[in-house]
């Protein structure tokens, strides 16, 4: 972003991103999975959700207009925040004048939950993040990522519609990308297995993410992994990985 092309009029380009990210873990009794959705509701409530929002905003150097949030019964929570971005024109004239003020939201839902069958819990969040003018989300990946604890990650940025060059020339995007992959971390990406699935004619960015490395300690909620017998240990080891490969490819394999 550092070549800034000058343009006519306010930059009418809409840059969406959403983000989703799936936490999996073990919960075997029904005490551990009533344990879990109340420490995942505690962990990310509205509250929080609302601070690691405002945080977004700042990075996108937005204000905040609003806020609405809510906790839901029996689990769950939603934050949206509409924010605005100054936009500096050019008049005919020549002088600068404040033209108007972009409207753009970014909204976060979470959804807790764990199935009694297969005592595996998944806690998923979803993050949108749209902007008006120059200012492009993906900024913010990284720190959305640290956010969480993200076992799978889907994200999707789209650009619509366009805006003019001081000659006329329409733009239909006014930054380069060839991947979503390139505005995350290295060391973040050494973590995932990341696919990427792209439409570079119509400025849609797919990516996905996989994690690569199961430490099952780091997946038992409320439990030893050496007081679980190794077959055991195994069959959770395999549950676990056919739950995250299913909702990686998005499919029912197994």
């Amino acid at each position: 972003m550092e070549n800034k092309l000058t343009l006519y009029g306010f930059n009418n380009l809409t840059k969406s991103l959403s983000f989703n990210i799936f936490d999996v873990c073990y919960a075997k009794t029904e005490r551990e999975q009533r344990d879990y959705i109340a420490y995942i509701d505690e962990q990310y409530n509205s509250e929080r959700l609302t601070n690691i929002l405002t945080e977004v905003t700042d990075m996108i150097g937005a204000k905040v207009l609003n806020i609405s949030r809510a906790d839901y019964e029996p689990q769950g929570a939603s934050v949206t925040i509409l924010v605005a971005e100054e936009s500096m024109v050019k008049n005919l004239a020549g002088d600068k004048v404040i033209a108007h003020l972009d409207k753009s939201h970014v909204t976060v839902h979470t959804y807790p939950e764990y199935h009694p069958e297969t005592f595996l819990a998944t806690f998923r969040v979803d993050i949108d993040v749209t902007t008006c003018g120059e200012i492009t989300p993906l900024s913010t990946l990284d720190y959305l990522i640290g956010s969480f604890d993200s076992d799978i990650i889907t994200m999707d940025y789209r650009v619509r519609g366009f805006t003019r060059e001081i000659g006329g020339k329409k733009l239909f995007i006014d930054h380069k990308i060839t991947s979503i992959q390139e505005y995350i971390d290295r060391a973040t990406l050494a973590k995932y297995d990341a696919v990427d699935m792209n439409v570079y004619q119509s400025n849609i960015f797919h990516t996905k993410m996989l994690i690569k490395d199961i430490d099952l300690q780091n997946y038992l909620f409320n439990a030893d992994v050496y007081e679980i017998p190794p077959k055991a240990r195994l069959d959770i080891m395999n549950n676990l990985r056919q739950e995250m490969i299913e909702i990686f490819s998005g499919s029912n394999i197994y």
